[in-house]
Parts: structure tokens; C-alpha cells; sequence
């Protein structure tokens, strides 16, 4: 990791696990002052450990846990200056007709009411120091049609409210961004893939790179987008998905083509 976070703070939210606890791993080692914001204060806690950095428990569907987190990192480790919104769940594919309601609720309430809380909660905070980065996690799926009847819609209001924010704050000295991972072998996708539910030839076969995304590349374009070295950079929405999002009209003409 070559970008340098030597003297700053980062949350991120959904720090335990997958995709968020790798972007914890990185930013210790650009030198960050790190915390791992999670529901599972236990698991937050291993994380927090191994990166030497500190672990607060938060429910991002619930605006006073947000806010109490808020206050508590500001208080006690000191101002941040960037705040990760990684913490999301996911829905296995369904017809609308047996896709039940909870479970449509319950994604848009983590993944984009959470992001929202999150995003205003340390944003407000920040605009008023007049500087400050936030990195949306959103999805490809929510740059396509897929099966996925509440993610897509959820990560599509993701990309949308990063935009709106980064308008809002601009003037206020705060950039706003958004990384799309693509299909990305998390150990929740490894576990998929050994128990036969993903067919991992054919995941990767849809990408013009050919393989699937490693989390430590969504974690380089996180730390990226949230540092120095992108300093004009705003309202972006950055897909890191090995080339999945340029393939599919490609079909009609035979598919991709082999390695020369």
C-alpha cells in the first residue's frame, strides 16, 4: 500500500468482517489511527486487535446508536477524517412474488438507511472542520438489472445519496465517493463456492479480466479514493469488478475474446 494515511483517523462501519475488515488491514498499514465500527462487538474486537487499533460497537439502522458512535469516536480517539460506510447485508435471489417483505426491509434498512445515518452523522462533523472524505461501499448490482429485488435497489440509492452528498459538502471541504466491488471472493462467497451454491468458472467467466475481484483491491481503491492523492476528487462512483460491467454486450458477438 503506497498511499500514506500517517496521522488520520478512519472508521469503518462493517469493520469485523469481509470486504470492511480488509479495508481496516490496509488502512493500519498506510499508518492510520483505525477504528472497526460493528454490530458484533466481539468480532470488532479481534479485528481491532490485530491492526492495533480500537473497536465500538454501532447498529447503522438505528440513529441513536449512530450518533452515540459518532460522539464517542470524536470524544475519545479524535476527529475523523475518513469514514468507510462498508456495513451491509445481502439477499439470496428471489421472484418478487417470493421475496418476503422482511427481508426486502431489512437490506434497504442496513445498506442504505444505514450508509445514511452513518454518511450524516460523521459528515455534519466533518463539514464543520471543513474537511473530511467518505467512501460509500455500493455494488455493481446497482448499476444493473439482477434478480435481486431489494440489494439492487438499496445499492442503487447508495450510488445516488453519494452523489447528493457530495454536492451538499463540497463547498464545506468534504468529498464523497463510492466503490462498486464486483463479484469479490469474500470468505462469505469462498463459503458459498464450497458448498457448490456460486460456480466460481462461471462468475469469473463473465468478467473481461476473467477472474473474480480480491478484497484487498477494493481495500487499495478505498484508501485511494480516500486520501490525499485524490484530492479533487468527488461524487465518483468507482466500479472495482475486474471488468464485469463491460462484458455483456459482448455476447452477442460470441463473447470476450481468449487470451492472445
Amino acid at each position: 500500500m503506497s498511499t500514506s494515511m500517517a496521522g488520520r483517523t478512519v472508521v469503518v462501519t462493517g469493520g469485523a468482517s469481509g470486504i470492511g475488515a480488509e479495508i481496516c488491514r490496509f488502512a493500519a498499514e498506510a499508518r492510520a489511527t483505525v477504528v472497526v465500527a460493528d454490530l458484533d462487538a466481539d468480532r470488532a474486537g479481534t479485528v481491532a486487535r490485530e491492526v492495533g487499533g480500537h473497536a465500538v460497537q454501532v447498529d447503522v439502522t438505528a440513529e441513536d446508536s449512530v450518533t452515540a458512535a459518532a460522539a464517542t469516536v470524536e470524544a475519545e480517539i479524535g476527529p475523523v477524517d475518513l469514514l468507510v460506510t462498508s456495513a451491509g447485508i445481502t439477499q439470496p435471489p428471489a421472484t418478487p412474488e417470493d421475496l418476503a417483505q422482511a427481508t426486502w426491509d431489512a437490506v434497504l434498512d442496513v445498506d442504505l438507511r444505514g450508509t445514511w445515518l452513518c454518511a450524516t452523522a460523521f459528515g455534519r462533523r466533518m463539514a464543520v472542520r471543513g474537511h473530511g472524505s467518505i467512501v460509500t461501499i455500493a455494488s455493481i448490482a446497482g448499476m444493473r438489472s439482477m434478480p435481486l429485488h431489494s440489494y439492487t435497489p438499496a445499492k442503487a440509492g447508495v450510488i445516488a445519496l453519494t452523489a447528493d452528498l457530495a454536492a451538499e459538502w463540497g463547498r464545506s471541504g468534504v468529498r464523497v465517493n463510492a466503490v462498486s466491488p464486483g463479484y469479490t471472493l469474500t470468505p462469505l462467497l469462498q463459503e458459498q463456492i464450497d458448498n457448490g451454491d456460486r460456480d466460481t468458472a462461471a462468475l469469473a467467466g463473465e468478467s473481461a479480466l476473467g477472474r473474480l475481484v480480491r478484497t484487498d483491491e477494493v481495500a487499495r481503491a478505498v484508501l485511494f479514493l480516500g486520501s490525499e492523492d485524490a484530492s479533487a476528487i468527488t461524487g465518483v462512483n468507482l466500479p472495482v469488478d475486474a471488468g464485469w460491467l463491460v462484458t455483456p454486450s459482448w455476447h452477442t458477438y460470441g463473447g470476450i475474446r481468449d487470451k492472445r
